[in-house]
């Protein structure tokens, strides 16, 4: 079942979250023991991020740079296909991103996910790596999220690269993209970040999730804003508990967000991690109930790969 469809047979708040996968190194229990606990939340989905390798440039004997990977995860194709043989009536949501991919490797990558029968993929241009401060694409890559969109498109439609290509099958993948209530950091203004999304839903997207935030209000402006446009497929809020004295400084500057003045208040008299991490379940908790009252259809938390906070906070909620 598609994401949007599950959305039209249920009349409530439906509950999912995000994975970031282990480093490699680590096994797959590490996934497994984030996903336990929130099963009994029945989660509508479980979304898995895509991040590029991590690498650096070494300076060789004869002076010249060479390229070094030094953090790499194990891949999305692999990671979705665990989750959803191990956790059998949960929809598996694997992120798809332009960054570090050509288009021969993402159509590989789809032929994969359409192999195991996933059909809902949330797709996404990705940041740039932490070595560089912008966004290059592969060579033979993807430069836009829209771009990408229109590559998955064509494959529903059984239109693939080769067209020499033997046993060509149509897919049927459902696609999800990101939404910004407080605007990408790389748009001019909202109005054209805003421009950009109501492209990528008449491209094919069918579902938005957003980036995290704070503000209740940001979202309903934000959501009141699509509609204005003529955006009319389900907008869902994704948003994450602080858990760390650094959040107070690194979130709004990694995700461009603006904290409301009542957390950043209570934020600075906290004094350990501790503290901060008893705020987020508070905070998130109520911010929860409120979204809940606005009617969201689904309430998606970013875990970072932990998840005891997140399920006291759908112990409350859910």
């Amino acid at each position: 079942m598609t994401i949007p469809t599950q959305l039209k047979n249920t009349d409530k708040t439906l509950f999912s979250f995000e994975l970031l996968p282990p480093l490699k190194g680590h096994s797959i229990n590490k996934i497994y023991q984030t996903i336990d606990p929130l099963m009994e939340f029945n989660p509508a989905y479980i979304n898995i991020t895509y991040h590029q390798q991590e690498v650096v440039y070494k300076k060789r004997p004869d002076g010249l740079l060479e390229k070094k990977t030094i953090r790499k995860r194990p891949g999305t194709v692999a990671i979705a296909a665990a989750i959803k043989y191990k956790y059998k009536t949960v929809r598996v949501v694997p992120h798809l991103i332009c960054g570090g991919f050509t288009k021969e490797e993402t159509e590989n990558a789809l032929i994969d996910l359409n192999f195991l029968g996933i059909e809902n993929i949330l797709i996404l241009r990705g940041d740039p790596p932490k070595s560089s401060s912008l966004f290059i694409p592969e060579v033979e890559g993807h430069k836009h999220a829209i771009d990408l969109i229109k590559q998955v498109k064509d494959l529903n439609k059984g239109i693939y690269l080769d067209n020499m290509l033997e046993n060509k099958m149509l897919t049927n993948f459902t696609i999800g993209v990101a939404g910004y209530p407080e605007k990408h950091n790389e748009a001019p203004n909202m109005n054209m970040d805003l421009h950009y999304l109501k492209q990528k839903v008449d491209a094919g997207a069918e579902f938005i999730v957003t980036q995290l935030f704070f503000d209740n209000q940001k979202y309903f402006d934000f959501v009141h804003s699509c509609r204005e446009i003529g955006i009319d497929v389900p907008i869902i809020p994704g948003i994450k508990p602080v858990s760390v004295l650094s959040h107070l400084n690194v979130l709004p500057k990694t995700f461009n967000i603006d904290y409301p003045e009542e957390l950043v208040k209570d934020f600075i008299k906290c004094k350990t991690n501790e503290a901060v991490r008893q705020l987020g379940i508070e905070w998130t908790i109520h911010q929860s109930k409120e979204l809940i009252k606005f009617g969201v259809p689904i309430i998606h938390y970013y875990t970072m790969g932990k998840s005891d906070n997140i399920y006291k906070i759908a112990q409350n909620v859910f």
